[in-house]
């Protein structure tokens, strides 16, 4: 397997774990079990994105272009009338 590989895959692996925790702190009613939940999300987060940004530079992961202004208040119009 070759770096990119790796990378990508770990990337994938880490979006899944934090859409998993997402879904598993706002079901949960203890209060310590909830923060300490909330904490492996955010160090998860962290190296995601430290992941993320290392990817980027060695042009692993090419993100998508940005949204043009036009773009963004066509979603937002979109969004309101609904």
């Amino acid at each position: 397997m070759q770096d990119k590989e790796m990378v990508n895959d770990v990337l994938t692996s880490v979006n899944s774990s934090l859409t998993g925790y997402a879904s598993i702190i706002t079901e949960t009613a203890n209060q310590q079990l909830r923060q300490s939940l909330q904490q492996i999300r955010n160090s998860d987060e962290q190296f995601q994105y430290q992941l993320f940004q290392l990817a980027s530079q060695k042009g692993f992961y090419q993100p998508a272009e940005q949204a043009s202004q036009q773009d963004i208040q066509q979603v937002k119009s979109q969004v309101g009338s609904s």
